[in-house]
């Protein structure tokens, strides 16, 4: 994990009541996971790390395809995929306490590609270190994230199919979201956020808005809540 996020996360570990313990890690280990399309009508996808690298991009036949990489045997991801009705559920977690993070030279990766062209609600925990969500490509019909320390990119670039909100709830962090220029997108941001630099949407009262957004079929909401350290809003 980088050096430069342990103070932060330490004070926000002894917010939470959290232990920090010190693993060496060992040698890395590899192993990759699918899991098969059914036909579901929507599926929730819930992915929740504690700290690591989080790659999610588009680009899967199957509903989603997984590598992971990880040092520490007891942070092996599960992977778990069920389905109620026409509603799927896909959850990928990494084990542990949830009281406990352990700090080192550990190595924690998840790269997962998604498939588009199944709708989906997309809901991501993430604790700390570096997250990037490319999901411009994807049938979305939500997105929530929760963040504590790190950094955080999320684009949304590509073909609105049909409206939804993204909600960011934040901790310490600096988040990046890219934005479709020629979408319908309404942006509030709320907290305490230390800074927020919006490029591409025009400032009316207490949210932002692209200059298409009256017109637009397909709208994004875009929701920050938190006390995240910067935040950046691009229209591009």
């Amino acid at each position: 994990m980088t050096a430069r996020y342990l103070p932060a996360l330490a004070a926000l570990l002894g917010l939470t009541g959290c232990v920090m313990e010190r693993d060496p890690g060992g040698p890395a280990q590899y192993f990759s996971q699918s899991v098969e399309p059914d036909n579901s009508e929507e599926v929730r996808v819930d992915l929740r790390m504690g700290a690591g690298d989080l790659q999610v991009t588009d680009g899967a036949q199957k509903l989603v395809r997984a590598d992971f990489t990880y040092n520490i045997p007891a942070w092996k991801p599960e992977v778990k995929y069920t389905r109620e009705g026409n509603r799927g559920t896909l959850t990928i977690v990494q084990p542990g306490s949830s009281h406990t993070t352990v700090m080192g030279k550990t190595q924690y990766r998840w790269d997962l590609q998604l498939n588009n062209k199944v709708p989906m609600d997309l809901n991501v925990n993430f604790g700390a270190g570096k997250a990037r969500l490319d999901l411009g490509s994807l049938m979305l019909r939500g997105v929530e994230l929760n963040m504590g320390v790190g950094q955080m990119e999320m684009d949304l670039r590509g073909k609105v199919r049909h409206s939804y909100n993204v909600s960011i709830h934040g901790g310490v962090g600096e988040a990046t979201i890219r934005l479709p220029v020629d979408a319908g997108i309404y942006a509030e941001a709320h907290g305490g956020i230390g800074s927020i630099n919006v490029r591409g949407l025009r400032h009316e009262g207490g949210h932002w808005v692209s200059d298409s957004y009256e017109q637009a079929e397909n709208k994004i909401r875009i929701d920050v809540e938190g006390g995240i350290g910067a935040i950046k809003l691009i229209a591009d």
